[in-house]
């Protein structure tokens, strides 16, 4: 199979890919974020406890790291496009299939293919740095930032203001029905105005495994560092995320709609801080001391938000950790873009989004574990879990050159 050459007229192939980009990267995040208010109601539907619940996360995590590796190399071998294509298409389905599951086994089950359609990031990222002049990268990615937050964030909103509980299992169909609608008409948008991106040689179509591009990603002391950077923040923001809602009923009274509203305001900041601040704060400071400004943000106001007396006061503190979160992710993805060569760069991104993927794996569970000692226990250790992520960062940028990339 092979991918047509890219179009010489970078402006005119971005503007007519970038809202398409976009839109794919909110349809990936909308399938984690969209059970997280229903995660109550699915322990009362399938009758099972706590953990098993928290597995439909775990599950969506899992199925995207395999995804993020799969993809991301399989993109540098036959090109951008028909991955977006068969990554669309597979959540698409996967919305569908979880719709009408009969039981939690078999949701989990479908969670985790969906995830793996939805490792599709480094595939989209590589896309946005085929496209874009030097001086463009840093804020197109940080442009697909906003995206991810808009999905992450948004996910729970679409989940808690469409779903009905009372109404058995057919109450939770309407917000997945959604969400494999707007999969199938992104699968269009692609196919109508997504161009080939990405030019093949030799090299880059040589057919090689996705764990053989993990290892060799890992070999590199500054990506390595990145990595267990992406593992740690993970693992400790998704630990306090899938317990927000065992949290906030009981302590401020929030039910499904409330907390979808909260996070889907998060994610409106977050978005806010990816589309118009990563870029000039990566081109000002530089992409580590950015992700060093994101992971403090994020300890700072998790043990505020812990422990804040208020609802309104909580919801903003919330606000602030996701915007700190917002901060760190695109500003990785341009540190791992500085040590990348073309026929390399998908292979990074995804090693780098699969370090995250697999946090997300272990986290809800670790944050069910930290719940069930004390309710507060998994924002505090989140909060702590971000200063190791500091300290790889800083080691991170002594090991590389953070210089203003591209």
């Amino acid at each position: 199979m092979t991918a047509s050459p890219p179009d010489d007229g970078k402006p005119a192939v971005a503007r007519a890919a970038m809202p398409v980009l976009l839109a794919i990267t909110v349809i990936s995040w909308v399938g984690f974020g969209m059970v997280a208010p229903l995660l109550p109601f699915y322990g009362a539907l399938f009758d099972v406890p706590a953990w098993e619940v928290t597995l439909l996360f775990s599950a969506h995590s899992a199925g995207q790291f395999a995804g993020e590796l799969y993809w991301g190399r399989l993109s540098d071998r036959i090109g951008r496009r028909p991955v977006l294509l068969m990554t669309i298409t597979g959540m698409g389905l996967c919305f569908l299939g979880l719709a009408f599951a009969p039981n939690i086994w078999l949701a989990v089950l479908v969670r985790m293919v969906g995830g793996f359609f939805a490792g599709n990031i480094s595939t989209v990222q590589s896309y946005v740095v085929d496209i874009s002049p030097p001086e463009r990268v840093s804020s197109r990615l940080g442009q697909l930032g906003a995206a991810n937050v808009v999905g992450f964030s948004s996910g729970p909103a679409l989940g808690g203001l469409l779903a009905n509980p009372e109404i058995g299992a057919a109450g939770f169909r309407p917000p997945l029905l959604t969400g494999a609608c707007l999969s199938f008409i992104a699968v269009i948008c692609v196919f109508l105005l997504v161009r080939e991106s990405f030019r093949h040689s030799p090299a880059t179509a040589k057919k090689r495994g996705p764990f053989d591009g993990l290892v060799e990603s890992m070999r590199h002391p500054m990506l390595r560092s990145l990595m267990g950077v992406g593992i740690l923040f993970s693992i400790c923001f998704i630990a306090a995320w899938a317990t927000l809602g065992l949290w906030g009923a009981p302590r401020h009274g929030w039910d499904a709609r409330t907390l979808g509203i909260i996070m889907g305001v998060g994610g409106l900041t977050g978005a806010f801080c990816q589309a118009v601040l990563v870029g000039p704060l990566v081109r000002r400071l530089g992409a580590g001391r950015t992700i060093i400004l994101g992971l403090a943000m994020m300890t700072v106001f998790l043990i505020a938000m812990a422990f804040a007396p208020w609802t309104w006061l909580a919801a903003a503190f919330l606000c602030l950790a996701i915007a700190g979160n917002a901060l760190v992710i695109p500003a990785t993805a341009t540190f791992v873009i500085t040590v990348s060569t073309p026929e390399r760069q998908g292979q990074n991104l995804g090693a780098s989004n699969a370090s995250m993927a697999l946090a997300r794996v272990g986290g809800p569970m670790i944050g069910g574990m930290l719940f069930a000692a004390a309710p507060v226990a998994p924002f505090i250790a989140a909060a702590l879990g971000m200063l190791p992520a500091i300290w790889l960062t800083r080691r991170a940028m002594r090991e590389g050159v953070d210089r203003n990339p591209r």
